[in-house]
């Protein structure tokens, strides 16, 4: 019987704190058909859409959208934690559960009309790819679809992506 993506995560009860059910992405990365599996349904849901380039959130926002953008023939681009890019960048400040953090791109890494593909591992509150969506915008680019492999939709991030096309290949109902 096929496995599916969800057959690889690894569940933590009570991480970081109780009443939380940690998914564990790492569990999908050692396992190469959990690797395989899980970038495979990743670009299924990319199928029919039209896009120039993939951009992904540090760190397994490039685990996941590297190899997407290579399979698919197109570029990536790192959306990085602040001071981590060389040449001049743009960046966005979000709220996080407890203070805030910051995000960066490089200025000339998206040109003007740009049609745009956000990949990551997970959205929970939605913060850091909705910063990375604006980012984006402001550097003149379309987002025109944001790719999960997994969704905690006991987070709400959605609701901070709404007037976006959003796409999880997993979808756990709880935080």
């Amino acid at each position: 019987m096929m496995k599916k993506v969800e057959d690889y995560v690894r569940t933590i009860p009570d991480f970081p704190e109780p009443g939380i059910m940690f998914r564990d992405v790492t569990s999908v990365l050692q396992d190469p058909d959990g690797l395989k599996l899980s970038i495979d349904e990743m670009m299924k849901l990319l199928d029919g859409v039209e896009f120039d380039v993939i951009a992904g959130a540090e760190s397994r926002g490039f685990v996941f959208g590297a190899p997407i953008a290579y399979e698919l023939g197109k570029g990536f681009i790192p959306v990085r934690k602040a001071g981590k890019l060389p040449c001049e960048t743009v960046s966005m400040e979000y709220e996080l559960e407890y203070g805030t953090a910051c995000i960066e791109i490089h200025k000339d890494a998206i040109k003007p009309g740009q049609k745009v593909v956000i990949i990551d591992d997970l959205i929970a509150t939605g913060g850091t790819i909705e910063a990375a969506a604006k980012l984006i915008e402001q550097l003149g680019g379309e987002v025109v679809k944001i790719v999960f492999l997994m969704e905690l939709a006991g987070l709400n991030g959605r609701a901070k992506l709404a007037g976006y096309d959003v796409a999880s290949v997993i979808t756990y109902e709880g935080k």
